[in-house]
């Protein structure tokens, strides 16, 4: 069966760097870039020109540098922010403006005192400005999570007859549920006539930690393009995870899709943005947390030792982690045991684990993690004991 490609935009540099402590200086930013377009990022979102002019040559910098990937920079539906967006831009191989507006009652009321039909028109002037410096053209509905489906899908196509290639569908807020976000796609493909004409992207954000879920339920309604971070770095809870939306489709081939993204990158990726951005990573974080492939659990480890795929479906070396880790605690089992004290060059037979087991049960309720020195002097003491016997 032909697989459809997901392409993947990483809004690392513009939405992550939004996080607090997370500010990037124009080196770093193009370091980070460089390293993304590596990686197999397709399109990589470089800042928002008009906000600084630090912004705008990190923007101008990494346009220059960069030569496979669609660099974009991001910009309000004012004709000043789309101006100063392309000027940012005029060097990159391949350019993308990226503009919108808000759609939803709660920005056009609120944040903006206005009214549906000057919404349209403003939304559909920021494509027309756009589409004076490049062929490809981004609108974003934003918090389209919270806008009327029959008005959104009016915006989107009126955009599309704009000229927008991509139209970007964002959960600005993280409000909705996957089935809620998935039905807001597939509303979109049926009743708006010029659908085809653009591709469909989702910009999910965490609030209530469904980023990742909503991204994947809006490609199989029918988007194609899916905006993410490393990491997950973002505004507020921050944005949907690249490496975990990448991987759900490398896993989940029966979707039939696929991702360019070089998987092995995914770990060394991530400790740069986590080291740069000077944001550390959880260790139960999918993919590129440090437990992510770590096993204590008696249970669970006497099952990975026979088997690594009864408690892993990810190989650790195919996102570029260290190999899975035996972590022993209180909680881990005999077999663990032996596995480790086999690693470190000691020989027990059964009996001797039985014994070892007890005395590690002594440490192990002492300690956090019975590391190797433990182990060391356990298999030592043993060893003087059962010679003098």
């Amino acid at each position: 069966m032909a697989k459809d490609k997901v392409f993947i935009f990483d809004t690392t540099l513009r939405d992550g760097e939004q996080v607090p402590g997370c500010k990037l200086n124009t080196k770093e930013k193009l370091e980070l870039a460089l390293q993304l377009e590596n990686l197999g990022v397709d399109i990589i979102e470089a800042g928002f020109p008009i906000s600084s002019p630090g912004d705008f040559d990190s923007v101008s910098q990494i346009a220059k540098a960069i030569k496979n990937a669609t660099v974009c920079g991001l910009s309000r539906a004012v004709q000043k922010d789309i101006e100063t967006a392309a000027q940012a831009l005029k060097d990159a191989a391949k350019p993308r403006i990226h503009t919108g507006i808000g759609t939803s009652d709660y920005h056009i009321k609120s944040k903006f005192n206005s009214t549906r039909e000057d919404i349209l028109q403003r939304a559909v002037q920021c494509v027309k400005w756009a589409r004076n410096y490049t062929d490809d053209v981004e609108f974003y509905a934003e918090d389209a999570g919270r806008t009327d489906n029959d008005y959104l899908a009016k915006v989107v196509e009126a955009v599309i007859a704009a000229g927008a290639t991509v139209v970007n569908i964002p959960d600005t807020t993280g409000y909705c549920l996957p089935y809620q976000y998935g039905e807001k796609i597939a509303y979109l493909v049926n009743n708006v006539p010029n659908i085809d004409k653009a591709v469909i992207s989702c910009h999910c954000h965490n609030d209530l930690g469904l980023a990742t879920a909503n991204s994947i339920t809006g490609v199989i309604a029918g988007a194609r393009q899916i905006e993410c971070t490393i990491n997950g770095l973002g505004e507020r809870a921050g944005n949907t995870s690249l490496e975990e939306v990448v991987m759900i489709i490398k896993q989940h081939k029966h979707l039939g899709y696929y991702t360019d993204i070089k998987t092995d990158q995914l770990n060394p990726m991530s400790r740069m943005v986590s080291d740069t951005m000077r944001m550390p990573v959880q260790p139960n974080k999918a993919i590129v947390g440090s437990n992510a492939f770590s096993h204590s659990s008696g249970i669970h480890q006497d099952g990975f030792l026979k088997n690594a795929l009864t408690y892993e479906i990810i190989n650790p070396e195919e996102v570029g982690a260290d190999s899975s880790k035996i972590v022993l605690t209180a909680r881990s089992g005999r077999s663990a045991l032996a596995y480790r004290f086999q690693k470190l060059g000691f020989q027990f037979d059964r009996n001797d684990i039985d014994e070892l087991y007890t005395h590690f049960l002594l440490v192990a309720d002492r300690k956090k993690e019975v590391e190797d020195a433990d182990l060391v002097s356990l298999a030592q003491q043993h060893q003087t004991t059962t010679a003098t016997v």
